[in-house]
This record gives structure tokens, sequence and C-alpha cells, in this order.
């Protein structure tokens, strides 16, 4: 089974992925994980992104299909992959569309997870990870343990990313309203969009994607 998760910066696309990934045994492809991966990797595609990156370039839709082209034919048996962070734009979705229908893989559904921005705003300014695993924390929802150890590892090490602000936060959406909910009428349109509440906790939004995927 392949699927994208869809919606905006903070609706909890990561932490929903990282739920199929240990449950249904899925692969999940971020772009920004995959692009890490292969700067170091040596391989010729790598040594693109390398190159790309080093020169403060944008990495290319072509350079993006490369590499998840890549993943879909390491032959690594799996559930099935998550598409986290891409496709982004319009042009990307058709990309993605003719690379599975290339590969005679299908996607199997698109999960928009559907937030209030001002709620969300208020989830995003109060959230803190684990610098050792990346479990997500909240100042009200979520709070970091009284012992200051994470409960997934055990780590002792929290961070807040630079751009958790209401005012950043504000920049992003404005960035994904323009250029990646277009995705959710053309999805539509195609019969894959199913929408669960992103601000359900986190347990009803995974029961509410394993309905969507039944």
């Amino acid at each position: 089974m392949n699927i994208i998760l869809l919606g905006p910066p903070g609706a909890g696309k990561g932490t929903q992925a990282r739920k199929l990934v240990d449950e249904r045994n899925m692969v999940q492809l971020s772009t920004g994980d995959m692009l890490r991966e292969a700067r170091t990797s040596g391989t010729d595609m790598g040594k693109r992104v390398a190159e790309v990156m080093d020169k403060g370039h944008l990495v290319t839709d072509e350079i993006v299909i490369g590499l998840i082209r890549e993943k879909l034919e390491s032959g690594q048996k799996n559930g099935g992959y998550i598409f986290d962070g891409f496709p982004r734009t319009l042009a990307q979705a058709d990309a993605l569309g003719a690379l599975l229908a290339e590969e005679h893989q299908t996607l199997h559904a698109v999960i928009e997870m559907q937030v209030d921005d001002a709620e969300l705003v208020a989830r995003i300014t109060g959230r803190s990870t684990c610098a050792s695993c990346g479990e997500v924390y909240h100042d009200v929802t979520k709070p970091v343990p009284a012992d200051g150890k994470c409960t997934n590892c055990g780590g002792t090490s929290f961070t807040r990313r630079a751009d958790d602000t209401e005012e950043a936060l504000k920049t992003r959406l404005l960035a994904y309203y323009k250029q990646t909910s277009p995705l959710i009428g053309y999805y539509y349109a195609k019969g894959d969009l199913k929408s669960v509440d992103g601000l359900a906790s986190m347990d009803d939004v995974a029961s509410a994607i394993k309905t969507a995927l039944a």
C-alpha cells in the first residue's frame, strides 16, 4: 500500500507516519531524510545532490523523483511507502503519478489531515522535540515528563525548532496554501482523497487513518 500524507506544517504527518511504519512495516519516504542520506551515499545521484546543496541551490523535482525511484527499485520488501513532504505541487504530483505507473505501482490513498489554523498555531508554538529520537512533546497537551526523560528513548535533551514561532508558522502556512493545497482538489478529482481530523488526539487520528485505509 502506497499513500501520501497531506496537510500543513504541524498537522502531525511525521507522528502518524512513524505509527504506520511501526504497525504496518511501511517505509517513510521523507524528502529531507532522503536528501541527507543521498548526500553522503557516494552514488552518482548522491553526488548530484551534494553538488546542488553545497551551492545553496534548491534540489530539482527531477532529483527528488530520482531518489524516490531508487527507493522503489531497491527490492526492499515492506508494507508499502508513505510519501511525506512530497508531492508539494501539482507538477510534482504528476511526476510521482508517472513514476508509480512506470514502476507498476499504485497510489492507494491520499490522507488529508485537516486542521484549524488558529489551533495549529497554538499547537506548534508549544512544541518541543527529543533531540535523540524525534519524539514530539507539547507544553500543554503532552509535556516533557517530570523526570526530564523522553518516554520513548530516555533521552534528556529537548529542542524547539527556530521556525516554531507564530510569525514563522504563518509564513509556512501561506506557502502551503499557495503551493500545496491545490493537491486536495487534484486528488479529490482522482477519487484518492480521504480526510481526517488532524487536530484530534494522536490515537484518534491514527484510528481514523486506519479506517480510511481499510
